[in-house]
This record gives C-alpha cells, sequence and structure tokens, in this order.
C-alpha cells in the first residue's frame, strides 16, 4: 500500500507482517509485556474511536508527558487517525515551561504518564481554560486513566466504523500531525508544526540508507516527544521491526544484554559515558592484562574511515578477540550498528567504536527539518567521513551562505512555527530555504560538516573569531571533564567553566589520596586544580594562539537539564550558565575589581601544575 501519512505506517505493518507478536514491548513487574501488531492496530483503532466519542475531531491537539512506552503509540497513531494533532512535551521542563505550551498549543486534553507527573501537571492543567480532559497511561487512584478512552471507543466501535474510515480519507499528507515545541537554549520555546508528509518523506528517505531488516529487535530510550527518536520509532514500524522500550535510562546497558538488540539511536553524551567507563576499567587491571587493553585502544584510535592496510587489519582482528570483544559483549554482543545525532560526536569516539567492531553512524538535522538532513551510511561503500555528518540526503538540497550558514531545502521542512508567521518568515525566506542557524562546510564535494552555531560563534576584544563548540568537544575529550563551557565574547582571552566528571575524579582522588569533604571544597584543592591545569595544557597544544584557553574555573554542581544547564537534548543553555556563573566570570575577567586576583590564582594554578603534577 501506500504510505503517505503517519497511519499509514501502521496499516501498512498490519499487512506485511500479520504475524508478529512483539511489535512493541516494555517492562512492568519485571517482565515484557509484549503486543503483537494485530494488539496495536486495534488499540489504536480504539483510541481513535474512543476520541471521537469525545467530540474531538480534525485539528484539535493533544498534548501527552511520557515516557517511551507501547501506550504512546497507541494515542499517537489513534490522533493521527483522525487528524487530532499530537503535541508531545518534554517531561523535564519546568512547570512555567508546561503552562505556556498547554495554554499555547490550545490543547484540549492531556495525558501524562506517572504519578509524579500527574500530581505535579494537575495544579497547572486546572489553570489552561481550554483544557478539558486529564488522562494518565498507569493506574493512579482519583485519576482518569487512558483506558477510559479505549473502552469508550469499544463501546462506540461499531458507530464510528464508517465515520473513521472516512475521516483517513480526507487527511492530506501536507495536514498538520504534530506540534513540536523545542526546548531552544535561549527564548521561549516555538511550536514546530510536522505534516504528515515532512516525517514520511523523511522516513523513506533514510531508511535505504541502512539495511534494517522485519528480523531487528531495537532498544528505545531516548524521548518520543523529540522528533529524532520518533522519527527513527516509525521507520521501525515501516520496516517491521520489534521495538523494546527501556525500563529507564539507568537500565539501559541491563537491557541491552538482556535483549541482545541489534540496534539503538542515541546521543554522543551516552556513548561518552559508555567509553568513559570501559577505560576506568582498564584503568584498573594489572600487568599485562593492562598493557594488552590500552595497545588495542591505541590501536582503535588509529581507525581509519577510508580503509585499513593489511598489517593494521591484522592487528585489529587480535585486539577485537583479545580486548572489543568484551565491548561488543557489553552492549549485548549483536548491535550491527548505532545511529547518534543531537550533537557532534568527537572523532577519536567514532574511530575507537569502529574498529571495536560497533559502527557509530553520525547524522544530523533538526526539529524544523522532520529531523534528518544528512547522515553517514555504509550501505554502500565509501559514504562515512568521520568527523562529518555524512551526505546530505538524497531528497534534500544543502547549500552554504556566503556567512557558512548551512541552508536547507527539501519536503522535510516545517510548516512553520505555530502563531509565529513572523519567525517563521525569519528562518524560511522567500526561495524556500530553511536557515539552520549552524556553521559548516561541503568536504570532498558531498560530506557536511558541523563547524559550530551561527549564534555561538564570538569574536574576541582583538576580532578574532573563536568556535567554542570545537573547542569544547577537544576539552571534552577528557576524563577528567563532563560538560564545559567556552567563554570569552569581547575579551582579550578566551577561557573555560568547567564541570568535572565527579566520578572519575573522586576515582582519582582516591588513587593520590587527596582527601575531601564535599565537591565544593574539592574543585578547590590546588592538586585538582593543577591536575585540570595539565589537561587544560593538552587541549591548549592543538589551539591556535588566540583559541587557547587561558584560564578556567571548576564548578562543584553537575550539569543537566533538570538543574538548567542542558536541554533535554543536552545542548548547553549558554545564557543560563552565563547567569548562573556571573561570579565566575567576574572573577576571571575581573569585572568587579578581581582582576589581580584572578591572574595571581592562575599564576600559581600553571606553576603548580607545571612543578608537581608531571610528578606523578
Amino acid at each position: 500500500m501506500q504510505v503517505t501519512r503517519t497511519f499509514d505506517i501502521l496499516t501498512a505493518f498490519s499487512q506485511k507482517w500479520p504475524g508478529k507478536e512483539d511489535a512493541l514491548a516494555s517492562k512492568q513487574n519485571g517482565e515484557w509485556k509484549k503486543y503483537s501488531i494485530s494488539e496495536y492496530a486495534e488499540m489504536a483503532e480504539l483510541f481513535s474511536c474512543g476520541l471521537l466519542s469525545l467530540g474531538f475531531s480534525k485539528g484539535d491537539k493533544i498534548a501527552t508527558i511520557s515516557n517511551n512506552r507501547p501506550e504512546w503509540n497507541f494515542a499517537d497513531m489513534g490522533m493521527s487517525a483522525i487528524g487530532v494533532v499530537h503535541v508531545p512535551i518534554y517531561p523535564t521542563i519546568s512547570d512555567q515551561e508546561f503552562e505556556y505550551i498547554l495554554e499555547h498549543s490550545d490543547a484540549g486534553m492531556l495525558i501524562v504518564s506517572d504519578k509524579s507527573l500527574y500530581t505535579r501537571l494537575k495544579p497547572v492543567s486546572d489553570k489552561i481554560s481550554g483544557l478539558k480532559h486529564l488522562y494518565t497511561f498507569n493506574h493512579i487512584e482519583s485519576a482518569s486513566n487512558y483506558t477510559e478512552i479505549i473502552e469508550l471507543g469499544r463501546k462506540n466501535a461499531e458507530k464510528y466504523k464508517e465515520d473513521l474510515e472516512k475521516i483517513k480519507e480526507g487527511i492530506n499528507p501536507d495536514d498538520t500531525v504534530s506540534i513540536i515545541y523545542t526546548s531552544g537554549t535561549t527564548g521561549v520555546s516555538k511550536g514546530v508544526m510536522l505534516s504528515h508528509n515532512n516525517i514520511i518523506t523523511n522516513v523513506k528517505a533514510v531508511d535505504p540508507r541502512f539495511n534494517i531488516t522485519p528480523d531487528f529487535k531495537v532498544l528505545s530510550f531516548l524521548p518520543l516527544c523529540h522528533i529524532y527518536e520518533r522519527m527513527v520509532n516509525y521507520i521501525y514500524q515501516y520496516k517491521g521491526v520489534s521495538i523494546y522500550y527501556a525500563e529507564s535510562m539507568g537500565t539501559i546497558a541491563d537491557n541491552l544484554r538482556e535483549l541482545k538488540v541489534n540496534l539503538f539511536v542515541t546521543v554522543p553524551r551516552l556513548l561518552e559515558r559508555v567509553y568513559d567507563k570501559i577505560i576506568g576499567k582498564g584503568k584498573d587491571l594489572k600487568g599485562i592484562k593492562k598493557v594488552i587493553f590500552f595497545w588495542a585502544v591505541s590501536l582503535g584510535l588509529k581507525y581509519k574511515d577510508t580503509g585499513n592496510n593489511w598489517w593494521y587489519n591484522l592487528r585489529l582482528k587480535i585486539a577485537r578477540k583479545l580486548i572489543f570483544s568484551k565491548w561488543q559483549q557489553a552492549l549485548g554482543g549483536e548491535i550491527r550498528f548505532i545511529m547518534t545525532g543531537g550533537a557532534a560526536i568527537q572523532v577519536r569516539l567514532a574511530r575507537i567504536f569502529w574498529a571495536a567492531g560497533i559502527p557509530v553512524l553520525e547524522g544530523y538535522g533538526l526539529t524544523e527539518t522532520s529531523p534528518v538532513l544528512a547522515v553517514n551510511y555504509f550501505e554502500e561503500p565509501d559514504n562515512v567521513r568521520f568527523g562529518t555528518v555524512g551526505p546530505p540526503l538524497d531528497n534534500v538540497e544543502i547549500k552554504i551562505a556566503e556567512d557558512g550558514e548551512i541552508l536547507a531545502k527539501g519536503p522535510n521542512i516545517m510548516k512553520g512555527y505555530y502563531k509565529d508567521p513572523q519567525q517563521t518568515s525569519e528562518v524560511i525566506d522567500s526561495e524556500g530555504w530553511f536557515h539552520t542557524g549552524d556553521i559548516g562546510i561541503i568536504t570532498e564535494g558531498r560530506f557536511l560538516k558541523i563547524t559550530d552555531r551561527k549564534k555561538e560563534i564570538f569574536k574576541t576584544s582583538s576580532g578574532k573569531y573563536i568556535a567554542p563548540q570545537v573547542i569544547e568537544n577537544k576539552i571534552k575529550e577528557s576524563l577528567f571533564i563532563d560538560q564545559a563551557m567556552v567563554v570569552g565574547e569581547n575579551e582579550k582571552f578566551v577561557s573555560a567553566l568547567i564541570s568535572p566528571n565527579f566520578e572519575f575524579l573522586h576515582n582519582w582522588c582516591s588513587i593520590h589520596k587527596v582527601s575531601f569533604r564535599d565537591n565544593t571544597e574539592l574543585i578547590k584543592n590546588p592538586q585538582v586544580v593543577a591536575r585540570y591545569q595539565k589537561e587544560i595544557n593538552m587541549v591548549n597544544e592543538g589551539l591556535g594562539l588566540t583559541e587557547q584557553i587561558k584560564r578556567f574555573r571548576l564548578v562543584h554542581e553537575e550539569w543537566g537539564p533538570l538543574t538548567g544547564e542542558l536541554s533535554p537534548t543536552l545542548k548547553l543553555r549558554r545564557n543560563v550558565v552565563y547567569d548562573k556563573y556571573d561570579h565566575l566570570m567576574q572573577e576571571i575577567y575581573g569585572h568587579s575589581g578581581n582582576k589581580d586576583e584572578a591572574e595571581m590564582l592562575d599564576k600559581m594554578r600553571r606553576k603548580t601544575a607545571n612543578n608537581s603534577v608531571n610528578k606523578k
């Protein structure tokens, strides 16, 4: 059948693989609860009938705030089939943002996943005049459960059977299927309107680049409320794949080993943590085992995407048998490849995972582009380049503007921002080019390489341009560092704020007998600061003179979405970090009379780094 709307994917799945017994699955009370494709299709249809019974019709809005689970799909496909617009919302945003999005989106119903969200959102939802219904996926005392919609649909299934088919026929591929509010790094969230056609054309363009087959089993854990995981979720269903939803972010490793999945989608930060833990365990080895471990790592870091000679491949075969096979087993042992996006992956990580026999394929896109614009892939030879996001999709045009900004055109470009024609016209020009806000180049005539965000590039007081993301990625290669933000706009020199990898740092302190009461005390310890200065010195060796980090300050907090320094997609919210650490900025640049003190502290740190740390 022809697939032009998102609910067509479910119909095609049902027709092509009617015997699929684990189309969707999640863990309940320690056991995997599996839904066959027939059960999935039935639940989605009953949900559609239930919504019709409640008076919902084409163009109405329903918001969901939920973890990844089969029920999310029942609701999503149920809405899609009757033209109701799905507004998925991140569960980690502030109450103020919840209220803004629910009000701005005109949501008439809200479905939340669990008791904690229900308790939190009930007072917020009561403030929204147009929000008439609040349901939950989990069973919660005194709360309406989504199964009530299902049962209402079952009761009225015959009544709406003919109407449902007519409504489906009347849904145009260009109709809006979802409004996704971008978290953004600054300002108020914007509602990105995506049509069926936007998403389906992206699904069809990405699909041929990966040999995903119906026998695949996948683990899903990135939020389905984000278009990245959601679009891939549609690809899985388009290909008849079994989708298992992780219990939580904390159980990913256990779920991977238990299920022995073939594929998962992730963001670089999670791969960085996997790598850091593996290296940490390697450092704990003794004798010949430790020597072999780091020989394999060193070999892996020399892996070339353009091919390796016979001598390298011979040694790599030995390294895979002795060391990298254990890395594969840690991920379940059946991984065919991993897809990553949302941020740039460090080239060294791409090299080492490929060397380990775990291909990591990096792609690029935005919510406004449904989302993929370009992606590395290996179904055809020579279509992977480390440090790039791969060739653009076949149905996407990419050009680089005079100022370096990446512009895109294609059927996946959003319809616009909801209720905001002005902002829409600012990012989609009169010729239909979408302005991504990212700076990039085309290498070898076909590989897209992202170099920075247009708004994040800054000038020092000497007029030198600084691309902070490039430097930050180099800084984060250190096992000692979890997050970093490069600063120095309109200043004489570049500096950095650093959130340490406290787990690794605590282990280091234990080895080197550094005592501390808490992290606040720890980051001020001269020996610790000196060790970080050594890390910065190594980073500076690979930077130009004007790019080098002249000063840095450690912070005692871990940065994350809940504390506000990172967006839900783990991007730096620079304005939040600037505001939170204004006192450190003043200390670094002396804006409040602390210049002499700051210079004295930095001289002491550099001296300590050069004298004491090199002895260890």
